[in-house]
């Protein structure tokens, strides 16, 4: 058998979390970390003599010296 339930007693409100502090400034991201690659001097000239005519020229226009004197001993070797 059921019986009544007569007396009830109130709910309690729930406890407010406490507030963590306010940071007076946001944290900066922090840059992402960078390596730096090196070729060897062997491995600089090799890309150096495997570059077509094309990339010299691109590269002598956009200011790389090495490919500007690269292109003037060319030029000066073909009128001989």
């Amino acid at each position: 058998m059921l019986s009544p339930i007569t007396q009830a007693t109130p709910a309690q409100p729930a406890a407010k979390p406490a507030e963590a502090p306010k940071a007076t400034s946001p944290a900066k991201p922090q840059p992402a970390p960078t390596d730096t690659v090196t070729l060897s001097a062997a491995a600089s000239a090799r890309q150096e003599i495997t570059e077509t005519s094309a990339q010299t020229t691109r590269e002598a226009s956009h200011g790389d010296n090495q490919a500007k004197r690269l292109l003037a001993k060319e030029a000066a070797d073909s009128k001989l």
